[in-house]
This record gives structure tokens, sequence and C-alpha cells, in this order.
């Protein structure tokens, strides 16, 4: 079954860049309304009013001191899935977090893009400005097209430590399908834990004893964390509950069962490689933001479509 493409949010841009040149780079981020529009009436009216800011602008409109942002009045619907829009409610959070934030990111975006237009044959473009994931076959049929959860850029400092959560751009493979996956939550989970409970953090290693302060200790057991106290022997702590002690999150060894997390990737992933997933949540309500650590996250039933479809190999194009 074939699905609207949608991928052209940025149609615009190329006439502004046909216009201006490349110097000038005109981002457009797809807005949620209510109802159909003319898109082409939408964009011309909002390139008119660029021209007229050029205008103003004169010499001032030159490569890093303009950067326009136009807003699409579109609703995208995948045939599929009628009740599906593109993009998410928070139209404004685009522009923070999909946007170029410089002029070597607005290149970067550029060139991204650019690859993943040229492309041919069976693929998998993200646009990570549109929140947006398309199965594509030879030139222009879209086979599937789908909303996503892309990182939300941001940067957790702690202790001294820092971690940026983004998503990068550029042109990946799809390495392994896992059904039922589970996740080893990195350091950077439990240093946004600690950082919100103001907790202090510390490791926890294979087969190794810390002494508590109420005099009892934290063992590792056969890949199992546990408190061993001289009255009552030791016993192991639920494996789903973050180990709080003394103020202190301890973070547990790699392998244990209490770093493993059961249903945090939904049915299935794909593995891009470098830490980068393709894979479902239990968190629906996020699909559409800008709301991960650096993953792609997408509905039950669109990662259950690409696990059964997508082979290993497949190119995916991420701008």
């Amino acid at each position: 079954m074939k699905c609207r493409d949608d991928r052209g949010t940025v149609r615009a841009a190329a006439q502004v860049a046909a216009r201006y040149g490349a110097a000038l780079l005109l981002v457009l981020a797809p807005a949620v309304v209510r109802g159909q529009g003319d898109n082409r009436r939408a964009d011309s009216v909002r390139l008119a009013a660029i021209d007229s800011m050029l205008a103003q602008k004169g010499a001032a409109a030159r490569v890093g001191q303009l950067r326009a942002i136009a807003v699409r009045e579109s609703v995208v619907r995948d045939t599929t899935r009628p009740d599906t829009v593109a993009g998410g409610a928070d139209s404004a959070a685009l522009g923070v977090h999909g946007a170029p934030r410089s002029e070597a990111d607005s290149l970067d975006w550029i060139a991204a893009r650019d690859v993943a237009d040229r492309a041919r044959g069976f693929r998998v473009v993200v646009s990570l400005f549109d929140r947006r994931l398309w199965v594509i076959r030879g030139t222009a049929d879209t086979i599937l097209a789908a909303p996503v959860s892309v990182a939300k850029r941001t940067t957790l400092s702690f202790e001294d430590r820092s971690w940026t959560f983004d998503t990068p751009r550029g042109r990946r493979v799809v390495l392994s399908k896992v059904r039922s996956p589970m996740w080893t939550p990195p350091v950077w989970h439990y240093a946004e834990v600690a950082k919100e409970r103001g907790l202090r953090l510390a490791y926890l290693r294979p087969d190794s004893t810390t002494w508590l302060s109420d005099g009892s200790q934290l063992v590792v057991r056969r890949g199992l964390v546990g408190v061993a106290r001289a009255d009552a022997g030791w016993m192991s702590l639920p494996t789903d509950e973050e180990i709080v002690f003394d103020s202190t999150l301890f973070i547990p060894p790699v392998g244990s069962r209490n770093r493993r997390v059961e249903g945090e990737l939904g049915r299935f992933r794909l593995d891009l490689g470098d830490g980068y997933l393709l894979h479902g949540t239990p968190h629906l309500d996020t699909i559409g933001d800008a709301a991960t650590h650096g993953c792609i996250r997408l509905r039950d039933d669109d990662i259950a479509w690409l696990y059964k479809h997508v082979p290993t190999g497949t190119r995916v194009f991420i701008y």
C-alpha cells in the first residue's frame, strides 16, 4: 500500500536557495493545524514576507546574520493511519530542537538532506526537523510514513562529566534486529536520576562488597545486587528499582540483572551502531516530540513493521 510522500516540508527552502544563493538557509517547520490548506499558496506568502525582510535588512542579510524560519501550515497524513498528523503538538519546540543552530550546523543539515534526497533503492529516511520517518523504495515510492520521537538536544552536566543528547545526521546501516530487547541503562541515566534527586553516584563492581552506614553491606553475587546483614544474611534487591542508600545512587555492574530493564525499548529494536537505535517505547505520549537521549522512538505498530520488512544492511539516512 502506498502512502503520500510528505517529504516536501522544505520545498520553499530550495526556492530561497535558488533566489538568494546558498548563503541563506530557509528552514520550514511543520505546524499542526486543523483542516486542509493550499500549501503552495502558504509557501508563496512566506517567501514574499522574506523578500520584504531581506529588502529591509540589505547588506545585513549575510551568512550567519539572517536565518529565516518560516512555518508551512499543512497537515500530512499517512493514508494507512488516517488519525496520524505529522510533526508534534508544539511547533515552537520544532524551531528549538530541529532547526540548525549555526552556520556550520546549517551546512551539515544541507549536506545530510542532499545525500538523503539523492539516494535511490530501498531505504529508511528520518527527518529530525519534521520528527518523521519514511521507508522508501525506488525514487519516491513511500511505503511507510510514521511520526517519531528524536533527541532532545540538551546537555547534562553532573559532577565532573557531561553528556550531550543528540541524534547525529548522516548515513547509517541497520546492523541487527532484536525482538523483546533489554535496555542496559548507560551511566548518564544514573547521573540524570542522581541530579534530579540530589544524590551522589557510586559504582558497584562485580563480586564486590560495599559497606553502608548502618553496618550492612551491598554485595554483588551471581549477577544480583543484595544487602547482607549480620542478623539476616544476604537478600537480593528488586531488579526494577534504583539502588539508593546513604544519599547515594549505586550504579549496578554491566551484565548484572539490576542493570537490565525490560520493556523500555518496546517490542523491537533496530541497531544503527554507536548506541543509536530505532526502537519502540512504553512512553507513547512522547512520539512526535524531542524527548530521547539520541535514539529514534516509534509507535508499537510502526517499529513492528520495520522489524518485519526492513532487513539488516538497509541504509538509513538521517537529516
